[in-house]
């Protein structure tokens, strides 16, 4: 069976300078293949 999603949508860049806690700073090339997930929070 094809993937009718695989390689549909593309991810922008990070913007440069950004300020990355607990890593070094990754680039979308850094990231490709890898599964990201991501943690969105906050204190209230």
């Amino acid at each position: 069976m094809v993937n009718p999603y695989a390689g549909t949508v593309r991810a922008p860049e990070f913007p440069a300078g950004l300020k990355w806690f607990n890593s070094a700073p990754l680039s979308m090339k850094d990231l490709r293949g890898k599964l990201v997930i991501l943690d969105f929070w906050t204190y209230c």
